[in-house]
Parts: structure tokens; sequence; C-alpha cells
């Protein structure tokens, strides 16, 4: 693992760091892309954007300190410092980025589901980048493993997994999988702010998977904050997915039970006549 990309000995640059600093420019890019197909404002895109990240790293960072308040009082100084008191709650920073999303949208009457979808696929490519540089500075360890793919790192026993590198390649799937989707909504086959659901549906599914191999968790109650929430977001949303979807899902379950009956009545009708035959 390598922390610190490159010491020059009055500046440290961190691997982590710049994984994320290129995320940001590779999602600002494709933002920029998709923001061309539409009759949105840039500036008031990227005015928008620009307050909601401050407004997820704020709120991430009120959750973290609020749940582990013991170590932060009202010390101001902690709450301001990142860097020398690290910590940062995942789903505090995405609702709390949404939500100044939102009131910035109201604010310039703009549609919020009109514009979220478009930035769906861009935060995809910053978590991406988030995780694998995550992987390459060592900021997120695995649980123990004896399964193939593992490794040491640095100031803990045995092999671990590559929880964030799993994560990240999740999440490059979710960038493919939204940017289509992005066209069938732009085709009118799916509602405007569908990605957001799938986005928060895709986010809470990849950590139900991987929570419980990470070795570092935030917790509320004696429970993992991460699981409890993603574990409620996924049944929610699977049930809104299933409902929306349920004339397909229907519809192919009708005309695979059909195939099916077929197939056996066939085979049935068949054995008859050969047993017939003999």
């Amino acid at each position: 693992m390598l922390p610190v990309l490159l010491n020059l000995g009055f500046i440290k640059i961190y691997t982590f760091g710049v994984f994320l600093v290129l995320g940001f420019f590779w999602a600002i890019f494709l933002l920029w892309k998709n923001i061309r197909l539409t009759a949105f404002k840039e500036e008031d895109v990227f005015d928008g954007l620009f307050l909601s990240m401050f407004g997820s790293l704020f709120f991430g960072r009120l959750v973290f300190v609020f749940l582990n308040f013991k170590d932060f009082g009202f010390d101001l100084l902690k709450f301001v410092l990142i860097n020398g008191y690290p910590g940062i709650s995942l789903y505090g920073s995405i609702f709390g980025g949404f939500l100044v999303l939102y009131l910035f949208t109201n604010s310039r009457k703009l549609n919020f589901n009109d514009l979220i979808d478009y930035l769906i696929s861009p935060i995809f490519v910053v978590m991406v980048f988030g995780k694998i540089g995550a992987f390459f500075s060592g900021a997120e360890v695995g649980t123990k493993t004896n399964f193939l793919l593992k490794m040491k790192y640095f100031g803990f026993d045995g092999a671990r997994h590559l929880v964030s590198l799993y994560e990240g390649l999740m999440f490059a799937i979710g960038v493919v999988i939204a940017y289509k989707i992005l066209f069938e909504i732009r085709k009118e086959r799916y509602y405007k702010g569908f990605l957001l659901k799938f986005f928060l549906w895709f986010l809470a599914l990849t950590i139900f998977l991987f929570d419980k191999i990470k070795e570092n968790h935030l917790y509320f109650l004696g429970q993992s904050l991460d699981f409890l929430i993603s574990l409620i977001i996924l049944l929610t949303i699977s049930f809104h997915f299933v409902y929306y979807f349920r004339n397909g899902i229907l519809s192919f379950i009708k005309n695979y039970g059909q195939t099916i009956f077929k197939t056996i009545r066939a085979r049935a009708k068949k054995k008859i006549r050969s047993g017939k035959e003999k």
C-alpha cells in the first residue's frame, strides 16, 4: 500500500487525494457531456454541483462527529481538521449533498428530477476513483480471509479482503448501467428521477454485500450504520421496483410458465407414445 504518493519534504501528496482529484475531473467531464444534451444552463448546473459538494462534506462530517461525539465534543477545530481527526459518514454525505442540490434547484426554479438523472453517472465515476484510491492507499481494510484474492496491509495481521477494490468494480458496473438508463429515460421508457432511486438501490446493494468484510465501521446502537441504512434502502426501493415493473414481471412469469408447461406436456406425450410403441 502507498498512502503517500510523493513526499517532497515540505509537502506530501497523498495517493487517496490524487485519485479523488482524478475522479472529480473525469466526473466533471462526463457531467459536461450529459448537460450538453439538455436545455439546462451550464452555470446553473455547476453552481448546484459545487454547493452540493460542500453540503455533502458538511453533513457527512456532521453525522460522523455526532456518532463519535465523545471523541469530538464541541471542539470546532476537531470538526474542521479532517486530516488530523479523520472520518466522514458515507450516507451523511450522500443525503446531505442531495438535500442541498434539491434546495438549490428549488431556489433557481429548476426541476430536481429533470436534473438529477444527469448527475448519477458522474457520481458513480467519483465513487469508482475513490474506492480504487482507497485500495492503493490502504485507507480501507478488509477482514481476514483465505480467499484467492487477498493481500497484507501494513499494521494489520494476516491476509485481508480487497474490499475497496470489490466495491470499485461494482461502482464501475454502476457507471455503465446508469449511463444506459439515462438514454432510456430520454426516450421516456422510465420516469424522470428514476436514476436517483437506482443509484440509492445499487449503492445499498454494494454496501450490503461487502460491509461484513470491512474491518472498520461507523456504529449506531452497536450495529454498522451503513449496513442498517443499506438494508432499509434495499428493501424499500426493491419493493418499489417490483411494483413499478409488476406488469413486465407478471408477463415474464406467465410466458416462462407457459413455456415450461408446454415443454413438460410435450415430453409427457412423447413418453406415452414411446410406451405404447413398446
